[in-house]
């Protein structure tokens, strides 16, 4: 304790109490027992409702969700290991509620970089606050992106990790990089993960430029062994969800199709992935980037409108529409312009500040790596153009390694919006606190500004060859067309006074960002002058700067989405009268369809019943085909809701009166029933169109190809019988009796990674049958069957946590050692 340095630490006391009190400022409501809505989170709940009556009944989460899409792996919903690794990120985050926790640990994580990269204190609290308050973080924590924001929160600290390794810091580069990527990979975001692996791959590249030219082959093995075993100790501590979901993925809209559906047309297909159209939803517009520093330039959001003082109201005044008429109008139009056809919620704004800053940092900074660093934030923006860059991301899509499993390009802006910072503080380090930062600024006035000066040259050149027109523009004059005479003069009428309005919107943002651009170099042009001192100079880049971000992130997440406990509780799960109606039904094995708009994205009908519909982002593949060509469709199929044991239908207020009604459909099949005729087809296009008119109670549709497992015709016995003993998530139970073979069929989800039948306690063999279900040959007597869910992949991943889990902690105790050893040293 005698070399302890209590000054030294002051520094990161003062950084650590900013970002708390700032998240705690904006967050306040946090902290007066307000809850945070969030729709992401509240689906989740739903979704997860019956895991968690399961645990606290049984004591272990299901491997299986009965209340999704009629069952679905449970897997993505609701899971558990056994790890001896502590709950580090509790500490991480003090404990904060949400979305305190959320910001502190982000500001932390970035801060940390700060640290490892030589950042003084002041810089490092810019840098980290940007990071934290872009206003993408905002708008992923008011949807319910939780597990999206907290792997976003622990990418600088993983980067710090790996750069500690390669600055020859290896046991405590090892520690920081195996507990930051522990917690990187834990929050199970393959998305975020993957978008960060590849920039860390970038950054690591320059690195081995640079350990080749100067032939430090020792270094360069140790450094890539090293961060190869942070990155296998971080990805075996969440094995069991890793390997799960690979294999889940497989069998979901992410593993490729078989059948491809056009209006009523049903053709084969064989594709691997997600489809190019789905994949690229969510892409930005190519010149969309520029809200990167101009946040209002494209409108900001879809579910932003024009008020009365607005110049859309003012152009439709001017062009004959009557002021109220004119009000009615700009109230109903969206603000937002830009490239997602799809919607947004907001901007994906940065700072202004910090983009200057990086563009200057990339004028003043020598050290090469500046160049790996804007060569990832390139690449990125490319990836977010999506669609609208589709030669370079259809490559991609059909080539590159696990990029065919993810959606919304714009998710990868996540990227620049964490590089952009670092150059932003790697600059103002290298002017501020290097022996010739002041000269080497001053010398490079010139290329600043014209570095300044082609930003906005670009800027204004997309201004002036802009027509200001998109997507929405097609359906504003069709809806604003006369269908008598084919007249759409109101709409031109809108549409003209729309791009009247965007050009303002855009001219205005120029102007802006100018006023920003001016700022920073009139700060710097005050320090190569000596009107100012460094410290002054950061401490009004981060004000500015943080005040900025936060008021337009307090456009998506602000005192509005916080409900009290009890108001949170009543608006997203209390029952209705249909849901208390069908709840007295007690019988152990039934589904419920909830006809409402939303049935495919709805997980509170999944809170309180087994339901045929539901919501998450990665339904099984034979379940999505089903919808597309049989559930969504009217009139509805009673066959194909029959075979699922639908005994409840809900039915929506507009044909109640006003309320939610209940239909009790007798002709539910229930859990289990022998047929009398297995119709055989070929290939997945016939057996998909076998299920529009087929009487499931009499027979069952298989594929030829599992002829050997079905058999033929049973021989009809009229008093066989099959009735459910015992329906648990993971393993159900039946009774049959017949005098002559059988063939059973089972109203559950045919899912092959895991669910293994047993007759009589020997294990056999089982089809798919009715394109989505189970069935199998019974022989004549007394049997019991058993379906087990006992997935081989949680079984090895539980197993190779405890794997991971010792590379945990021997990571810790080299660290351990090597400080102790550098301790003993310096004291010698």
């Amino acid at each position: 304790m005698k070399n302890f340095n209590f000054k030294a630490l002051v520094p990161h006391l003062i950084a650590i109490g900013i970002f708390l009190i700032v998240a705690v400022i904006y967050c306040r409501p946090a902290l007066e027992g307000k809850v945070l809505f969030q729709s992401d989170n509240v689906h989740w709940k739903g979704m997860a409702q019956n895991s968690f009556e399961y645990k606290a009944q049984k004591g272990h989460f299901p491997f299986w969700n009965t209340h999704l899409f009629s069952g679905m792996p449970n897997y993505q919903v609701a899971m558990e290991a056994k790890s001896f690794i502590p709950n580090l990120h509790a500490v991480f985050t003090l404990g904060l509620p949400k979305p305190i926790g959320f910001f502190f640990l982000a500001c932390l994580s970035f801060y940390i970089l700060c640290c490892t990269l030589k950042i003084r204190p002041a810089i490092g609290i810019l840098g980290s606050l940007a990071f934290a308050y872009a206003t993408y973080n905002a708008l992923i924590i008011a949807a319910g992106h939780d597990t999206k924001m907290w792997t976003m929160a622990y990418m600088p600290a993983l980067l710090a990790g790996l750069l500690l390794i390669y600055q020859k810091k290896y046991w405590i580069g090892l520690a920081v990089a195996v507990i930051a990527g522990n917690w990187e990979v834990a929050f199970s975001h393959p998305q975020i993960t993957y978008y960060f692996v590849i920039a860390a791959g970038i950054i690591t590249l320059g690195y081995i430029v640079k350990w080749v030219k100067e032939k430090e082959w020792k270094h360069l093995a140790i450094s890539i062994a090293l961060a190869a075993l942070a990155g296998i100790a971080s990805v075996a501590n969440s094995a069991m969800t890793l390997l799960t979901t690979a294999e889940y993925a497989k069998y979901t809209m992410r593993g490729g199709k078989t059948i491809e559906t056009s209006g009523t047309e049903i053709k084969k297909a064989d594709t691997k992935g997600l489809d190019k159209d789905y994949a690229f939803q969510y892409s930005i517009g190519k010149s969309e980037i520029l809200t990167a520093f101009m946040p209002g330039v494209f409108g900001e959001s879809s579910f932003m409108h024009f008020d009365e003082d607005s110049k859309l109201v003012s152009e439709l005044v001017a062009r004959n529409i009557p002021e109220n008429q004119a009000n009615q109008l700009a109230a109903s139009l969206p603000r937002y312009w830009g490239g997602m056809q799809e919607a947004t919620g907001g901007t994906l704004y940065y700072g202004a500040i910090i983009c200057f800053l990086a563009i200057i940092a990339m004028v003043v900074i020598k050290n090469p790596i500046k160049w790996w660093i804007a060569a990832a934030i390139v690449l990125f923006i490319f990836m977010a153009w999506g669609r609208n860059f589709s030669g370079f991301n259809a490559f991609l899509l059909d080539y590159f390694p696990l990029y065919n499993k993810f959606r919304s390009p714009n998710t990868a802006l996540i990227i620049p919006q964490f590089l952009l910072p670092v150059l932003a503080v790697m600059g103002l380090q290298e002017i501020f606190f290097t022996a010739k930062g002041k000269e080497e600024l001053q010398a490079s006035l010139k290329k600043i500004y014209y570095a300044l000066g082609g930003l906005f040259v670009i800027t204004l050149l997309i201004y002036f060859f802009n027509d200001f027109r998109t997507a929405v523009d097609t359906q504003i004059l069709a809806a604003y067309s006369n269908p008598q005479n084919g007249s759409n003069e109101i709409g031109t009428v809108i549409i003209n006074a729309l791009k009247a309005e965007r050009k303002s919107m855009f001219l205005s943002s120029i102007f802006r960002a100018l006023f920003f651009a001016g700022l920073v170099v009139g700060l710097l042009f005050l320090y190569i002058k000596n009107a100012l001192k460094p410290l002054p100079v950061i401490i009004i880049f981060t004000v500015i700067n943080t005040i900025d971000l936060l008021v337009i992130s307090n456009r998506y997440l602000n005192a509005d989405n916080y409900l009290d406990e009890d108001s949170y509780q009543s608006q997203s799960f209390n029952p209705t009268a249909a849901n208390t109606q069908i709840l007295q039904d007690k019988d152990a094995h039934y589904r419920v369809y909830n006809l409402s708009q939303d049935r495919f994205n709805d997980a509170i009908t999944s809170y309180f019943h087994r339901s045929i519909g539901g919501y998450h982002p990665a339904k099984l593949r034979i379940y999505q085909d089903l919808i597309e060509t049989q559930l969504a469709r009217n009139p509805m199929n009673m066959d194909v809701l029959n075979m699922l044991d639908t005994r409840y239908l809900i039915i929506p207020p507009q044909e109640q009166q006003g309320q939610y009604g209940v239909y009790k459909n007798d002709s539910a099949l229930g859990a289990a029933w022998f047929v009398k005729h297995i119709k055989y087809v070929n290939g997945p296009v016939e057996e998909i169109t076998a299920l529009d008119k087929f009487g499931p109670k009499d027979t069952v549709i298989i594929d030829n190809s599992l002829k050997n497992i079905a058999g033929n015709d049973p021989v009809y016995d009229s008093t066989a019988t099959i009735k459910l003993e015992d329906y648990d998530n993971d393993e159900i139970k039946y009774s049959s009796t017949s005098n002559s073979p059988q063939f059973a069929v089972f109203s559950e989800i045919y899912y092959p990674a895991g669910w293994n039948a047993y007759l009589d306690g020997k294990k056999v063999n089982y089809a798919k049958v009715n394109y989505v279900l189970r069935g199998m040959p019974v022989p004549a007597g007394k049997h019991e069957i058993v379906f087990k869910f006992e997935p081989a992949s949680y079984y090895t991943g539980q197993k190779l946590i405890y794997f991971g889990n010792m590379l945990f902690y021997l990571a810790l105790a080299g660290a351990a050692f090597a400080l102790w050893k550098q301790r003993k040293t310096a004291t010698a």
